[in-house]
């Protein structure tokens, strides 16, 4: 569970910095030639670029969930335990539809 939640933190950042290192490199001229662009097409080409990285991390994300092994998985078994309790304990005692059917036919 804490590689699952690692994960899924590592890539909710890297979606947050990637564009915003991206919008600062272009608009503080950190990337070779972008000081050669006009204002309109930097905002263009930053902003175009800055989607591009977040898809791309989200297609990685989707990508490493698909690569994880399904077998993995298993349930809990002291959960799995409670639950077959729970489910035992309520097929035992009357529900309250047939106390309130027994009520009825008791006063008739």
């Amino acid at each position: 569970m804490a590689d699952v939640v690692r994960k899924f933190f590592t890539t909710s950042m890297l979606m947050w910095i990637a564009p915003i290192v991206i919008l600062y490199g272009f608009n503080n001229n950190l990337f070779p030639g972008s000081n050669q662009l006009s204002s309109h097409s930097l905002t263009i080409l930053s902003g175009l670029l800055a989607v591009i990285s977040v898809n791309i991390v989200i297609a990685f994300y989707i990508y490493m969930a698909m690569k994880e092994p399904s077998n993995k998985h298993e349930p809990d078994p002291a959960f799995l335990a409670e639950a077959k309790a729970s489910l035992k304990q309520q097929q035992s005692t009357p529900t309250e539809t047939e106390d309130l059917s027994q009520d009825r036919q008791k006063h008739e």
